[in-house]
Order: structure tokens, then sequence, then C-alpha cells
């Protein structure tokens, strides 16, 4: 609900907020809702990290300390008490096993999250170039404004997804369909980021081809940073 909620926020103001000038910076609102919740998303999982961390270290030792029971034992000795003692141990493994899973999948959920975070701070810092490039006109880095808004607003749809799959870890979802959730996630986030680059590459080459002497070029090259 909460993934959602967010999401139809984001809509409206990016139906809200049309073209810009070349001087005002592209539905700022929008870059801020993405990065304040990702944020959160973020701290949130480092939260959840921690807690797990501390609750496998608590297994770890309760499992020593039933193992080193189990082998000062002797094989004549196996009684009731002795079976309870190894369905602990074994209680123990497989708690400590599920445990470790899932630090493995919120450290993945992370890297994901990271990558959103990636693409917003790429965009800004090529569309801030871009408006200031005189190589460009008006006309076209209003289409860059649309091509952006465009990549952005399905970018946010990986936001639904990351909250989706933390969501599932207090309900019944398999290993397997939360794995998949998981990638098509990382997939996605990807192929938005592939595409930001791409066009922020493609605009580069265009500066460069409309430059007219080597001084010219140069200058381009060292305000896009490249060697």
């Amino acid at each position: 609900m909460k993934a959602k909620l967010i999401t139809c926020m984001i809509c409206l103001l990016l139906i809200g907020n049309p073209a810009r000038s070349a001087n005002n910076t592209v539905a700022l609102p929008i870059l801020e809702i993405v990065k304040a919740v990702t944020k959160k998303v973020i701290k949130a999982i480092d939260l959840r990290i921690q807690k797990l961390q501390n609750k496998t270290i608590w297994l770890q030792n309760a499992q020593k300390k039933v193992e080193n029971v189990l082998s000062k034992l002797k094989l004549d000795e196996i009684s009731d008490w002795t079976k309870k003692q190894k369905d602990l141990y074994q209680g123990y493994y497989e708690e400590l096993a599920k445990v470790k899973s899932i630090i493995t999948y919120y450290q993945r959920i992370k890297d994901i999250t990271k990558k959103q975070t990636k693409l917003v701070e790429e965009y800004e810092r090529a569309w801030n170039l871009f408006k200031q490039d005189s190589h460009f006109k008006e006309s076209e880095i209003q289409y860059m404004e649309r091509v952006y808004s465009g990549i952005l607003e399905e970018s946010v749809k990986n936001i639904d997804q990351i909250f989706l799959i933390l969501d599932s870890f207090s309900t019944q979802m398999s290993d397997l369909k939360r794995l998949e959730i998981i990638n098509k996630a990382a997939d996605q986030i990807d192929s938005n980021y592939d595409d930001l680059t791409l066009f922020n590459q493609q605009n580069v080459m265009l500066s460069l081809q409309r430059a007219k002497t080597e001084a010219e070029v140069n200058q381009v090259k060292q305000f896009y940073g490249i060697p």
C-alpha cells in the first residue's frame, strides 16, 4: 500500500510538471521523493541486516554449546534427553541457515537500491551540464527533459518492486518467487541505468560533433570530463 501511494504521488508530480525552460531543473519534486525513499530503504535494510547479524551470533553461540555437550556424550548414552539435544542442535542449524539466506537477500536488495541512487545522481550530473551547453537548442533541451522524465518514471517502478520484496519476508512467499522478484527488479534498474548512460553518451557525442574547431572540441571534452 505504501509503495502504491508513493508511485501515485510521483506520477501526479510528473503530470503536474510539464517541460520547463532550459534554465530550470526538471521535475525536482520527483527527484527529491526518489532520493528520500531510496535513502529510507537503504537505512531500513541496514537495520534489518544488523538485527539478523546479531541473531546469527546468538545462534552460532547456542549451536556451539549444544555441539560441545553432544561431543562429550558416549555412544551408549543415547537417550531421549540426548535426542532432544540433537533436535535442538538441528533446529539452531536450520534457523542459522535461514537467517544467513535472508541476509544475502537483503544485501542484494541494498545493491539494487544503490543502483537506483546512482541512476539519479548520474541523471542530475549530466542534466546540469547539458543545460549549460550552448551547442544545444532550447527545443533539444526540452526533448532531453521529456526523455529523462520518462526514464525516471520507469525507474520509480523499481521502488514498488523493492517494497514488495521487503514485505515478502513477513509473508509465506517462497524463496523461488522472492528471488524472481529480486532478479526482475535488478534487471529493470540495470535497463533504466543503461538507457540513461546511452542517452547521455549520445548527447555528448552530438555536442562534440557540433564543435567547429579543435580548441572547441577540447573545451567540450574538458567540460564533460572526457580524457
